[in-house]
């Protein structure tokens, strides 16, 4: 019966499962399958075996952004909050990562999804936050005088 050329062999199937279950690094997965890295590279380098870890990589990639996504409102809240620390270092930091965060440069560029200038556009700032991110921003631009450092 002819091997269907679809279909990736049960030992990569393995090597693929033991990789993306993150347990063990790469090369101990190999040991454990006794594939050599030449074979592996092989592997990774034809349609079957390539493509499945691909597929398999993405919908990783997928799995993470949703977290992510699921966070980024608490992540953002607790960023503002920390702006009025009492600790200045703190404040300073959580104002420029607010600042990272609205900068278009750090935008993905899908299509889909909106650019980070156009979200930095239609947000409203209080005027406190936007002040104190302003003198964030000024003083990370500043030079630092040797007792700075």
């Amino acid at each position: 019966m002819p091997k269907n050329s679809n279909k990736i062999t049960k030992k990569q199937r393995d090597v693929l499962d033991d990789l993306f279950a993150g347990v063990s690094d790469e090369q101990e997965i190999l040991e454990k399958h006794k594939v050599n890295k030449r074979l592996y590279d092989k592997w990774l380098a034809e349609g079957n075996f390539a493509a499945e870890f691909e597929r398999r990589l993405n919908a990783a990639r997928r799995q993470s952004d949703l977290i992510i996504a699921r966070c980024a409102t608490v992540a953002a809240s607790k960023l503002v909050h920390l702006t009025e620390s009492k600790n200045s270092e703190t404040a300073r930091k959580a104002c420029l990562d607010i600042i990272t965060l609205l900068r278009p440069d750090s935008a993905k560029t899908d299509t889909d999804a909106p650019a980070c200038g156009e979200l930095v556009e239609s947000a409203e700032l209080p005027p406190e936050l936007a002040s104190r991110l302003l003198a964030a921003l000024a003083a990370s631009n500043e030079p630092q005088t040797a007792i700075d450092k």
